[in-house]
């Protein structure tokens, strides 16, 4: 019983602990999940010092933070996100890009150029490719390029010029 009197009586300090610890993440990550924990962990501290029993205490920090989690963070992370770039990078910016074979491109190996003028190792879906073909990234799987032909199949399009 002597235990729970001093974990009441010192439970100021292990919210404020709690609070900095959840701002410190929150200064790491970004991401509003912590802010709305330490504000619930002060919700936890303004009880305690009313005099609200411990498990009260911890039953409003829980209500108060899930409450924000839930309705405060997503508005504030559709703000923040507003002014962001659209534009891909890294490996999602090479999804469909064109490329020329350099190296015969087959279902084990080959090499492409892509039109950035980066030199890929790379890969075909189907097929064999020779060199000089174009073609366009279908996917990235780990260093190697994915690709599939970027020509014109012969056989189903149409014939150019005049018929004979």
């Amino acid at each position: 019983m002597e235990l729970i009197q001093t974990i009441e009586q010192w439970a100021w300090i292990g919210w404020l602990v709690l609070i900095l610890v959840f701002l410190v993440i929150e200064m790491l990550t970004l991401d509003f999940t912590f802010l709305m924990l330490s504000i619930g962990g002060l919700a936890g501290l303004v009880s305690d010092l009313l005099g609200a029993p411990i498990w009260l205490q911890v039953i409003i920090a829980a209500a108060v933070a899930a409450v924000l989690v839930l309705l405060l963070r997503p508005p504030l992370l559709r703000r923040l996100r507003r002014g962001e770039d659209p534009t891909p990078s890294n490996v999602e910016a090479l999804i469909g890009i064109g490329g020329v074979v350099v190296s015969s491109v087959s279902a084990h190996a080959g090499q492409v150029k892509l039109a950035n003028g980066d030199t890929w190792t790379a890969r075909t879906e189907a097929g064999d490719l020779e060199p000089g073909v174009r073609v366009r990234v279908s996917r990235i799987d780990g260093a190697t390029a994915i690709v599939r032909s970027d020509s014109p199949d012969p056989l189903t399009s149409a014939p150019e010029g005049p018929l004979a």
